[in-house]
């Protein structure tokens, strides 16, 4: 029997008898990959699954799984269809809710271009809600990873923002306070979105930092997304 290219999809061959099984695998595989969303990846042991549900499979699979490792499992009929994935394959794994690249040895996640040496560059996008603490500023958990180039920074005032002797807020980083925005609305619904100026890394993991144009916070709670690119390594050899 031939299998298409591309996905390995059955072909029925001339005078088959139970055509609709050969039908239903092409299906089920087409259904999987041509828009794909994988469970779970990493995954070694067989799960309890439904009816046109993928995983990757990790390395020393066992069970059904067992010799594998690599390639992608889909529920179908009861049972397991394997597929090896190829070189430029996407997908969404649905588990972390990243965008996938299959770079010919692995999935890398929220990459634009990947080299065959696994060499990758990465668009990312760090959120957090943030609840603004009294005081005449406050600071984030460290939302900057190091290593980081920041495209820049958006935000949304998700509870309004309250204090005494303030008509706006900037955000910033510690020793440049308005990086990202000054004069930012304090209701709800209010935003920031602010670039940076010139290439901007960051060489260790870094907060963001939030302050009033003039008195102290009280209150507030706002939805900070911190928009970076991010490069990987070739592989070890």
């Amino acid at each position: 029997m031939a299998n298409t290219y591309n996905f390995g999809m059955p072909l029925l061959d001339a005078a088959q008898a139970q055509k609709h099984v050969t039908v239903n695998e092409a299906l089920a595989l087409a259904d999987a990959v041509a828009q794909m969303r994988l469970k779970a990846r990493n995954v070694t042991v067989p799960p309890v699954a439904v009816d046109g549900t993928a995983y990757g499979i990790g390395v020393a699979a066992t069970g059904d799984w067992a010799g594998q490792d690599g390639n992608l499992a889909v529920q179908a009929n009861g049972g397991w269809l394997f597929i090896t994935p190829k070189l430029g394959w996407r997908g969404w794994d649905e588990s972390t809710g990243e965008a996938l690249l299959y770079d010919g040895v692995d999935w890398t996640t929220d990459a634009v271009a990947v080299a065959a040496s696994g060499a990758g560059t990465h668009f990312r996008v760090a959120e957090i809600d943030h609840v603004i603490t009294a005081g005449a500023s406050s600071t984030t958990v460290n939302i900057i990873p190091d290593g980081a180039q920041v495209i820049g920074v958006t935000g949304r005032v998700i509870s309004a923002i309250s204090g005494t002797g303030m008509a706006s807020w900037q955000l910033g980083v510690a020793g440049s306070v308005n990086r990202y925005g000054s004069g930012l609305g304090l209701g709800l619904n209010a935003w920031a979105k602010g670039l940076s100026g010139q290439p901007q890394t960051y060489y260790a993991d870094t907060p963001l930092l939030l302050s009033p144009d003039t008195g102290t916070f009280a209150s507030g709670t706002v939805r900070l997304a911190v928009h970076y690119v991010e490069l990987s390594l070739p592989r070890a050899v």
